[in-house]
């Protein structure tokens, strides 16, 4: 059975079981993206907040201090918290990127301008720190603005890497960890913080998030070779058309004869694609079973992800967890 068909998917139910606890993360978000003095904040903020995402990383801090027993109300400053890095990172990326689009809708950078996104942008920044500092622990200050420092790092990283067919799968993996996974870890592990959680147990939470978000990324850049435009939001090769280097052309390039390094040295490094290119470049990626091996990466991650679960006490949210893991890879079914 297809995801499509499939009666509740994984983020669904999990989404059912937080229904009060996502309403009061809602309510916080409008709150606190409003500004008295500039109106264009919460306009460019609500562009995106409410453009139909999931809101997986709040849930998975949500999930985090549920399954570790939370009952106050710390948990909701901190899911708010993450979204809000979120966001302001998602702002920042659709201006290095130039991005047109997101989610099938227009990019805020596009409808507004470069320096709104960008200052819009830190201005979620700024009210993410404000949240963290309200729940007066250091140690969750620490892990956020860590993972907020991550982030940034990782995008860093990836501009000197991403065209570059030198390029190795361990520096791609710490581009993963900084752009997606930095703040998948940092978003379960503060949930288990907050519910004073066994250090076991919040280790097991952040190794959880960590496998998670690198899955979770790998997916995405198998999605762009082989997705449903319909239900990724984003074109079939727009990575290779932005010339980004990712985990298939990686795979394709270790086992890459003259003409095919020579076809990916002139569309990925010196950017002259031609008609025909993308076809060529699927061609190579099924030949060199790059594709395939691509998602045995993802599946060794998911794998990860679902034995440190194994670590946390039996609970319904548990097996929430494990079944968003499975998720994660079905989406390439």
């Amino acid at each position: 059975m297809s995801l499509d068909e499939a009666a509740t998917k994984p983020h669904e139910e999990l989404a059912a079981h937080l229904a009060a606890k996502l309403g009061d993360v809602d309510t916080l978000i409008r709150a606190r993206m409003a500004s008295r003095h500039a109106p264009r904040i919460p306009e460019v903020t609500a562009h995106l907040v409410e453009a139909g995402g999931k809101r997986l990383r709040p849930m998975l801090t949500l999930a985090s201090a549920d399954l570790c027993g939370y009952t106050g109300d710390h948990d909701v400053r901190l899911a708010a918290t993450v979204e809000f890095i979120h966001t302001a990172t998602l702002l920042h990326d659709d201006v290095v990127d130039e991005s047109a689009s997101r989610r099938g809708r227009p990019t805020a950078n596009l409808l507004w301008d470069n320096k709104s996104s960008v200052l819009v942008g830190d201005y979620l920044f700024a009210r993410a720190f404000q949240l963290m500092v309200e729940t007066e622990s250091l140690r969750v200050l620490d892990i956020l603005s860590d993972a907020a420092a991550t982030i940034a790092e990782g995008e860093v990283l990836q501009l000197s890497t991403a065209r570059d067919l030198a390029t190795t799968e361990a520096l791609y993996l710490q581009v993963v960890r900084g752009k997606t996974a930095a703040l998948f870890s940092a978003a379960t592990q503060v949930g288990g913080v907050i519910a004073g959680a066994p250090e076991p147990q919040v280790r097991a939470l952040y190794d959880y998030g960590d496998a998670l978000g690198i899955a979770f990324q790998i997916v995405d850049d198998l999605l762009d070779y082989q997705g449903d435009a319909r239900a990724t939001g984003k074109n079939v090769g727009d990575d290779f058309r932005e010339r980004k280097l990712t985990l298939p052309v990686i795979r394709a390039l270790a086992q890459a004869d003259d003409s095919e390094r020579a076809f990916w040295r002139r569309t990925i490094e010196k950017g002259d694609q031609q008609d025909g290119d993308l076809e060529r470049a699927l061609d190579i990626l099924h030949a060199r079973g790059a594709l395939e091996e691509t998602r045995a990466a993802a599946q060794g991650w998911i794998a990860d992800a679902r034995t440190a679960l194994g670590v946390l006490p039996e609970h319904p949210v548990r097996d929430m967890l494990d079944h968003l893991a499975d998720y994660v890879v079905a989406r390439l079914t």
